[in-house]
């Protein structure tokens, strides 16, 4: 029933920059808490990975392969949750999807994904 759009995805040279942004249904439209939201990505042939996450308390992790150039933020009221993404490298290509849950571990609500390709 709920649903998340991620926007802002699309091609850029190395070093550019984007950022996504993820927006879908108000917390009274979900049936469970919000208490985590996060960035994942997936590049063709390989497993989806955890990029960043930001918890209602707005603790932050990042992963090490985008930390200093990535950077998230969320607002729960909003139930919104952005990508800053600075410095692209080419190893940033891939489709990004935002999620929201309980827990990291327990995500019930996905977006669709949105592409971002950085060329060299």
């Amino acid at each position: 029933q709920v649903q998340l759009v991620e926007s802002g995805g699309g091609s850029v040279q190395a070093g550019g920059t984007l950022r996504l942004s993820c927006a879908g249904s108000g917390y009274a439209s979900m049936t469970a808490a919000i208490n985590a939201m996060a960035w994942y990505r997936q590049a063709p042939g390989k497993q989806r990975e955890l990029v960043a996450s930001i918890t209602r308390a707005q603790t932050t992790k990042i992963a090490d392969s985008v930390k200093g150039r990535l950077t998230i933020s969320g607002d729960y009221a909003k139930i919104a949750v952005d990508l800053q993404m600075n410095s692209l490298k080419p190893e940033d290509t891939a489709v990004y999807y935002c999620a929201m849950g309980v827990s990291i571990g327990h995500m019930e609500y996905w977006g669709q994904g949105t592409q971002v390709t950085v060329s060299s």
